[in-house]
């Protein structure tokens, strides 16, 4: 870029200057509220793939692609040998559940406490679970493990019904 006056050359400098320091600062903000820890009344686990509690089930089904079934109150996905999700819908085609199966060993289980905020009750046999309401954000969130060397880890998001 070559300037035959300063003035103009000045002008480009403080307006890119001007928009670095708003790309800079929008940045930062979207940051910040990205690490914010969430407050007890919110929910640590959300969703599924960018599947939510309440989403309409053409956007569920573009998120998650073709399920295995499928039916007007009901997808099943099969990722594949370790992992299938259920995704619930009611009459107005909106989702109120999902839940998540971990299978066989499954690798990339989330832990506990990154789904609840604690550790579930445990037993002796080494089942557990844990159920977790969440009423501003209007579903409930659960944590089940079933006992044995190989245990299957289900994670359950439920809409609250009033």
């Amino acid at each position: 870029m070559s300037c035959v006056s300063l003035r103009p050359c000045a002008n480009r400098v403080k307006l890119t200057v001007l928009f670095a320091a708003v790309v800079f600062s929008a940045t930062a903000s979207v940051n910040s509220n990205a690490q914010r820890p969430k407050g007890p009344d919110e929910p640590l686990f959300s969703d599924f793939k960018g599947v939510r509690i309440g989403m309409p089930s053409d956007e569920a089904r573009k998120k998650l692609g073709s399920p295995k079934d499928k039916a007007d109150d009901l997808d099943l996905y099969v990722f594949n040998d370790n992992q299938a999700v259920q995704i619930y819908y009611d009459k107005t085609k909106a989702v109120t559940a999902i839940s998540i199966d971990y299978l066989n060993g499954a690798t990339g289980v989330p832990a506990p406490k990154d789904v609840l905020g604690s550790d579930p009750d445990s037993k002796p046999d080494g089942s557990a679970y844990k159920l977790v309401r969440y009423p501003k954000a209007g579903f409930w969130v659960s944590y089940s493990r079933t006992a044995g060397n190989t245990p299957t880890v289900t994670i359950t998001m439920q809409k609250i019904e009033h």
